[in-house]
């Protein structure tokens, strides 16, 4: 039985991206899906957490704030 909101792993070209964008703390401006909402923000990388078998963004908005993201989650690609 699949529940749909199981971890669908990335892709580890995709997963290197968000690694070299943590690294350089780079700002990007990202959207996701949270629950039915769909979310955008401009955020500055901070790191990747691995928890429970599944991979987050953890990312700083304009205001401070930090968020935690499930990285199937984000619909946006990172320019390379």
């Amino acid at each position: 039985m699949e529940n749909s909101d199981s971890y669908q792993p990335i892709n580890c070209e995709i997963h290197d991206g968000y690694e070299l964008a943590c690294m350089r703390r780079a700002v990007h401006t990202l959207t996701w899906q949270e629950g039915e909402n769909g979310q955008k923000e401009t955020l500055r990388f901070l790191d990747l957490e691995y928890t429970g078998g599944q991979e987050f963004l953890i990312a700083e908005n304009q205001s401070g704030e930090k968020l935690r993201i499930r990285l199937d989650r984000i619909t946006t690609k990172l320019p390379y």
